[in-house]
């Protein structure tokens, strides 16, 4: 377990450093999918690392084992975390742990918030005009979401350029990539190295959706045209929390989509599997560990208690304590076993 523990905490530093940059390469769908697993999954391996490293260390409390009714001395023989290192692990988890309800609790508002001006739009369908001459254009995700546009926006484009801005935010709409994004928020709010994965993920669903619009009017370089003029039109304006079509680094995309069309690779997405793979590995096989060291420390300790027991009485069989064991194995750790 000591290596293994720590290897999740590896993982999630590693992708953290390498995953930004090599997702902004593969197609941007796929791309988006991999980075909310990998976020997913490194989260919850860097909670399951904190947790046994915690536990394992302050398990060598005396009065942490005394409750336990394990050994001390059998915990530190064949797993010396120090207490330093439970207690960083400890804060750590304490700060994701309370750190999580409130993201989750912000990420509810804006949804409740999306749906309140979803309601108040004009009109009853999907797409709706804002009579204001600041440019402006986003989606508000809902059941169903809108898109709305403002007039101002609208005489900035040409006919084409409409159609692609459109097909742009009916694309976040479709793709429900507000929930990519919500998934982004609530990792990072678990582990802040996940942070740089949640920035990375704003860029590629706006990669994403010029790639669907791209795809829908059968023509990138009107795509690439209808990014750059909203964005130099809606330039210093303010933007709602929502997906907008001028989100995200504007002149990479605007160069994504003058070139050709991104390959499909597979060779990122397979080293990426297998660090995940080697990820929930580690914690399963540390998690496996940790159970087998307690019972072990149990019992140590049931036999130390049982033989002071039988010199007290003088008359202890010297199979006594492993009866004892044995009894306590099977009436605590049986579900285990099977």
């Amino acid at each position: 377990m000591t290596i293994s523990v720590y290897i999740p905490l590896l993982v999630t530093v590693v992708l953290a450093v390498l995953a930004p940059r090599a997702a902004r390469r593969p197609a941007p769908g796929p791309a988006a999918w991999f980075l909310a697993c990998a976020a997913l999954v490194t989260a919850a391996g860097w909670l399951g690392s904190l947790a046994l490293l915690a536990f394992t260390g302050f398990a060598q409390i005396p009065e942490v084992a005394e409750e336990g009714h394990w050994s001390v001395a059998a915990l530190r023989a064949e797993d010396p975390v120090s207490l330093a290192v439970a207690a960083v692990s400890a804060l750590a988890l304490a700060a994701g742990v309370v750190s999580l309800p409130v993201a989750a609790v912000r990420q509810i508002r804006q949804v409740l918030w999306a749906r309140r001006e979803c309601g108040r739009m004009p009109g009853d369908t999907e797409l709706a005009v804002l009579d204001d001459e600041t440019p402006q254009a986003f989606a508000l995700p809902g059941a169903p979401g809108r898109i709305v546009v403002s007039r101002g926006m609208l005489r900035c484009l040409g006919d084409g350029e409409r159609e692609a801005l459109l097909a742009h935010e009916r694309a976040h709409l479709r793709c429900r990539h507000h929930l990519f994004q919500a998934v982004w928020h609530l990792t990072a709010a678990v582990n802040p190295l996940l942070r740089p994965l949640a920035e990375t993920g704003g860029f590629i669903l706006e990669r994403w959706a010029d790639e669907e619009a791209a795809a829908h009017v059968g023509s990138r370089t009107v795509v690439a045209r209808a990014v750059g003029r909203a964005a130099l039109a809606s330039a210093g304006a303010s933007r709602p929390a929502a997906l907008a079509a001028t989100g995200g680094a504007v002149p990479q995309r605007v160069r994504a989509l003058l070139a050709p069309p991104p390959p499909r690779r597979t060779l990122p997405f397979v080293a990426g599997a297998l660090l995940l793979t080697l990820c929930c590995a580690s914690l399963a096989n540390a998690a496996s560990d940790s159970e087998s060291l307690v019972e072990s420390a149990e019992r140590a300790q049931c036999a130390v208690d049982t033989g002071t027991q039988g010199a007290a009485r003088t008359s202890h069989s010297p199979q006594r304590p492993d009866a004892c064991c044995g009894h306590r194995g099977a009436g605590e750790h049986g579900s285990h076993r099977r």
